[in-house]
């Protein structure tokens, strides 16, 4: 195994159902699997014993909904006696004091919920579902309750960017152990808000804010996820204002120094066992049905295309900030339908760009 490329973290999609129907799920998810079963209980101890043989990535079991498989705790009850580090990321909407328990009781290390508006109406329009903000505030008063640790993820768009100050607080409040900050990648339902995704300027601009928040924030990890160009963002700034702050990290995190990480430390395991590069990348590199994680890891064209940044197109490919950024591959696929291609939601102009510009006048 290559250091730099080892699995760390792994989510996986144990079932497509969900009780909810949000306007930006990457895999469209509803109770209705449409051809999308879950796999049984003996099939994902199979996949467990198939990567723990290999590594000891941070295993997050993922949907759809995972709450909705009545041996959720079962598998992570198993990965837990791999010694795998299990969590599990959920809506809230159907956490109960027995939850909580069978929680602990499997070895659950984190749960992640989803929260993408400081108030009822703006959160329960995201999620299409009303009662689905006082869930995941339910769903906190009970992880605090029993001493489970919880991350807010929040997700973005034009109908919710106003939000973001508010909901960060709003993360601190409910006692979040970190605050990610997802800038949607248009995949799955999130196909059909094309025209409601931020622009590139404003993206700029909340990277940068994220920035100066992030020098302040003592208490609780924060991260842009899905924002590769941040870590350009804070190369620049700390030149420019002459100071350096020590950045925050978890043990489940997977670092926090680098861009887009997907297929170089990170994957997806959908439930029709396809290993992908990272949950809002829909291009397989494998199959765990024929092939072995590691020999999908090791051995796919896509995973070495993406860890080759050579190979990247247009300002991405002549970026000096290729190795820390790398740009959004998920992102470039969705939108230009290549995924080398130089990330879309990027307004910087490399230098080696703006020399020739130079030279040429």
């Amino acid at each position: 195994m290559i250091k730099e490329f080892e699995p760390k973290w792994i989510a996986w999609e144990i079932t497509r159902r969900c009780n909810l129907s949000c306007v930006h799920c990457r895999s469209s998810s509803e109770m209705d699997a449409k051809g999308h079963p879950d796999f049984s209980t003996e099939e994902a101890y199979r996949i467990i014993d198939d990567i723990a043989g290999y590594a000891k990535p941070v295993m997050v079991l993922s949907g759809g909904e995972p709450l909705l498989r009545e041996d959720v705790f079962d598998i992570a009850r198993y990965g837990t006696g791999k010694d795998l580090r299990m969590c599990i990321a959920t809506n809230g909407t159907l956490v109960t004091e027995e939850t909580c328990k069978n929680m602990k009781s499997a070895g659950i290390k984190m749960v992640s919920l989803s929260l993408d508006g400081s108030t009822e109406d703006v959160h329960d329009d995201f999620r299409s579902q009303k009662g689905a903000f006082a869930g995941v505030i339910r769903a906190s008063e009970l992880f605090n309750k029993h001493g489970i640790q919880f991350l807010i993820n929040s997700s973005f768009t034009k109908r919710n960017q106003q939000e973001i100050p508010k909901i960060y607080k709003l993360a601190k409040k409910l006692g979040a152990t970190a605050w990610y900050m997802f800038m949607i990648v248009p995949t799955g339902r999130g196909e059909d808000i094309m025209s409601e995704l931020i622009s590139k300027e404003d993206y700029e601009e909340l990277l940068e804010w994220h920035y100066e928040m992030e020098k302040q924030e003592k208490e609780m990890l924060v991260r842009p996820t899905c924002a590769p160009h941040y870590y350009r963002i804070v190369l620049q700034k700390q030149k420019e204002q002459g100071e350096k702050f020590e950045r925050r990290s978890l043990k489940f995190s997977t670092g926090g120094s680098k861009g887009c990480i997907a297929g170089q430390v990170i994957s997806l395991i959908d439930v029709d066992e396809n290993v992908l590069p990272c949950s809002y990348f829909p291009k397989s590199a494998g199959n765990l049905k024929v092939q072995s994680f590691q020999d999908i890891w090791e051995n796919s064209e896509l995973f070495r295309e993406m860890r080759d940044f050579k190979g990247y197109k247009g300002r991405c490919g002549s970026c000096e900030y290729v190795t820390v950024c790398g740009g959004c591959r998920a992102r470039a696929y969705a939108i230009k339908g290549d995924y080398l291609e130089e990330e879309p939601f990027c307004g910087y102009i490399p230098y080696k760009i703006r020399k020739a510009g130079q030279n040429q006048t």
